[in-house]
């Protein structure tokens, strides 16, 4: 028998951000996973969870960890789909470790996803990016911080660790001006950056001060932007902007929507899903073409290109004088 503290310990703590890349926010989101995981083992098994053994997490305690989210928790189809994501994950990397388990842990590779409807994606229009971006006081310093924040967040299309991610080093205002980004994986991506969103960050880098944090975005304090900070910020100025733009209204503006919001915008401008995965960092164009969904352009475009079959016409011939009458609504009141 082998404990499972040390397997996951080293998955979460080295594995994960040392030799895949993860960014912070995704081992959190992994050990959360695994701690709703440990909880209810815990319980079904009646021992601590420091003295869970691999072996006793098997394709049936799995299932029943699967259905009990859904069931107790509340959890959708994508969030239990997430969960089994995790765990799959974890148990290629004890494959490799622990030979012993390989035929546990086929049998929990084997669970299947559950299917879903898949809904378009929620994106802002360039209106309303637009009414967000112009939101922001920048006669003041966080003003000009927060619209070139969001400036870039929006035209580079950055997952948000990116952009609090973002060092000032690797920033350069050159022409043409680029952004040095490091993306999920440890993978890298130089980015050019419109005019527009360089004379935003070139204002911001005139008010920064000196700070001590090697990051491009800092507090009010000087420390670095966090994910929390930045969601408050896009927050705070997509209701300022709703005040202007109708349908911004009752509306939850989240990061992640500036990215997909960069991504329709250059689909429809390029016309080529393959340029929109090499912006966004998308090791794999299956994950962009989710866009394609959303862009109804390229639809018409197919549409248009097709010849519609040739269809022999003709007119309806009523079999008597009654239906015929009825058609023509020459019916007596």
């Amino acid at each position: 028998m082998t404990r499972l503290a040390p397997l996951l310990t080293g998955y979460l703590r080295d594995y994960m951000p040392n030799q895949r890349g993860y960014s912070p926010h995704s081992c959190e989101t992994y050990a959360h996973g695994f701690r709703l995981l440990l909880v209810f083992a815990a319980k079904r098994l009646g021992i601590k969870p420091s003295d869970i053994h691999i072996e006793q997490i098997d394709a049936p305690l799995v299932t029943d960890f699967l259905a009990y989210i859904e069931r107790e928790r509340g959890n959708g189809a994508v969030t239990r789909n997430v969960r089994l994501a995790a765990i799959k994950a974890f148990m290629l990397y004890v494959e490799y470790r622990l030979p012993s388990a390989l035929e546990q842990v086929g049998q929990i590779r084997a669970i299947p996803t559950k299917r879903h409807e898949q809904k378009l994606i929620d994106h802002l229009e360039l209106e309303e990016v637009r009414a967000i971006l112009n939101a922001p006081d920048i006669t003041t310093r966080l003003g000009i911080r927060d619209r070139a924040m969001l400036h870039l967040c929006f035209a580079a299309g950055l997952r948000v660790s990116e952009l609090v991610g973002a060092l000032l080093e690797n920033l350069s205002l050159r022409r043409p001006p680029s952004l040095l980004v490091h993306g999920k994986g440890r993978k890298e991506r130089c980015l050019p950056l419109w005019k527009e969103t360089a004379a935003d960050l070139r204002a911001w880098l005139a008010v920064r001060g000196t700070v001590s944090c090697p990051e491009l975005f800092v507090n009010a304090d000087g420390a670095p932007m966090t994910r929390a900070g930045f969601e408050y910020v896009l927050d705070k100025h997509s209701r300022a902007a709703a005040k202007n733009c109708l349908s911004l209204r009752d509306r939850s503006v989240s990061p992640h929507q500036l990215r997909h919001s960069c991504a329709v915008t250059m689909l429809r401008a390029t016309r080529d899903i393959r340029k929109v995965a090499l912006w966004l960092g998308h090791s794999d164009v299956r994950t962009t073409e989710v866009y394609l969904r959303m862009d109804a352009s390229a639809k018409l475009e197919a549409v248009e290109a097709m010849l519609p079959p040739q269809l022999r016409r003709g007119r309806f011939k009523a079999p008597d004088a009654l239906i015929a009458s009825l058609l023509e609504g020459t019916m007596p009141g």
